[in-house]
């Protein structure tokens, strides 16, 4: 009971903390990053039906702050990846499947000692660079659909 609890104000915590953000100038994209609610959801969710396990939600909301430190310090981002993704969005009242162009960018660093990696995502040519992930710098090897160019480790729509 209690470590349901502990974790419960933790997240809570980190919600808070999230969207105080709001957003913030990147130095590596000399654009804003926009912390929006889907970039949270991301912490807590691999996808609508999955919910990631206690112990990485935790990590992840432990590394928030040192994430925004990340971003407005880094001048450079280490890795890139442009994919076509299909959404679900509504036409004329109905629900329709339409392919855009999603774009992510890594910026890893040590800070605080802790190895690090964010991720920024930008669905479409005029949506806005949003904070998608924040992950300790591990390494994998996935292979993933369709890339348009790629230089990213790891499959950034699920870290």
């Amino acid at each position: 009971m209690e470590d349901s609890t502990q974790y419960e104000k933790l997240r809570n915590d980190s919600q808070k903390y999230y969207s105080s953000i709001g957003h913030l100038k990147s130095a590596a994209l000399k654009e804003f990053i926009h912390f929006k609610s889907e970039g949270f959801n991301h912490i807590v969710y691999k996808n609508s039906n999955n919910e990631r396990g206690k112990k990485s939600q935790i990590l992840r909301f432990k590394l928030l702050p040192l994430a925004k430190t990340l971003i407005e310090l880094s001048t450079t981002y280490q890795e890139f990846e442009e994919t076509i993704q299909e959404f679900v969005v509504k036409k004329k009242k109905k629900k329709v499947r339409k392919s855009k162009s999603v774009r992510y960018w890594g910026i890893i660093a040590i800070i605080e000692g802790r190895k690090i990696k964010v991720i920024l995502r930008k669905i479409g040519d005029t949506g806005d660079v949003h904070f998608w992930s924040v992950i300790p710098a591990w390494s994998t090897n996935k292979f993933r659909d369709i890339k348009l160019f790629s230089t990213m480790k790891g499959d950034p729509k699920e870290d």
